[in-house]
């Protein structure tokens, strides 16, 4: 089968099942995963399809949300290593604000039993595994939770976000670009994103670079408003630097490559942010 008559049967499933993912269709088509990907590439950038976490969904379905447990299984490794990076941003002795997210999960497993901090977070699955943290004063955000991500949301959220101020803020985001800003399926969700935004002095984005160019329904905020965003180097060089030039530092943590293979690491192509560091650049005080 030619490339056009396959991506023409992905569209045909995509459209038909509301979805379609790379492992399965790679197995449908005798073909690679890489291979697939590059279809769904090809079908993105037609605008016929919208990439996501491990497959593409019909075009226009800005409120697609995987579930937990699909999330945490995808891009593995990558947010592993995101994580343990993440782990020089914590302040000593301060307060942190951990935003619900798979890799924000990895990042609170990871934190080492000396260190010492409060921590505020409305995810239940990370507040769990926080509570027996000996050095780590927790303080958990309520409010409904959403089941899809077990976080917390609406006005008891909002509220609570509302009366404190952290040193850090570790945020997620289902999709970020400089056109697009920050952006989330659920509005509810988005709104507390915002507020623990509002909160933060410094706000770090762990995002694997397969949500890069991602748009989804909810916006709650725009790049700038990130002070680093520490993501895998499967976001090239290029795009790290624009984002850079918008004045957010990015960190591009060595490894393997989502798409396959190993790749080169580093902040963007050297270390350092175009301009110089930004710590403490943006006033949030």
């Amino acid at each position: 089968m030619y490339a056009p008559e396959r991506q023409q049967e992905i569209l045909r499933l995509a459209r038909d099942g509301g979805r379609v993912d790379v492992v399965s269709l790679a197995e449908q088509f005798q073909v690679t995963a890489e291979t697939i990907r590059r279809d769904l590439k090809a079908l993105d950038r037609a605008g016929l399809v919208q990439r996501v976490h491990g497959g593409a969904i019909p075009a226009g379905r800005l409120d697609f949300e995987p579930d937990l447990a699909e999330r945490e299984g995808t891009a593995a490794d990558q947010k592993d290593r995101i994580a343990q990076a993440a782990l020089a941003e914590l302040p000593a002795d301060g307060t942190i604000v951990l935003d619900a997210g798979t890799t924000i999960a990895r990042l609170a497993a990871a934190i080492p039993l000396e260190a010492a901090l409060t921590a505020v977070t409305h995810s239940l699955p990370i507040a769990a595994r926080l509570a027996d943290h000996p050095g780590i004063q927790l303080h958990l955000v309520g409010g409904r939770v959403r089941h899809r991500t077990r976080a917390a949301v609406d006005a008891w959220a909002l509220r609570a976000y509302g009366e404190i101020r952290a040193d850090v803020l570790f945020v997620a985001a289902n999709g970020f670009s400089v056109d697009r800003g920050l952006t989330t399926p659920d509005l509810a969700e988005a709104a507390v994103k915002r507020a623990a935004v509002a909160a933060a002095r410094r706000v770090v984005l762990l995002a694997d670079s397969s949500k890069h160019g991602q748009e989804h329904f909810a916006r709650f905020g725009d790049l700038t408003d990130v002070d680093l965003l520490i993501t895998d180097s499967g976001l090239s060089v290029e795009d790290a630097l624009t984002i850079e030039r918008k004045g957010t530092e990015v960190l591009r943590v060595p490894g393997t490559d989502p798409a396959g293979g190993s790749a080169e690491g580093g902040s963007t192509a050297a270390g350092s942010t175009v301009g110089g560091s930004t710590e403490g650049r943006k006033d949030r005080s």
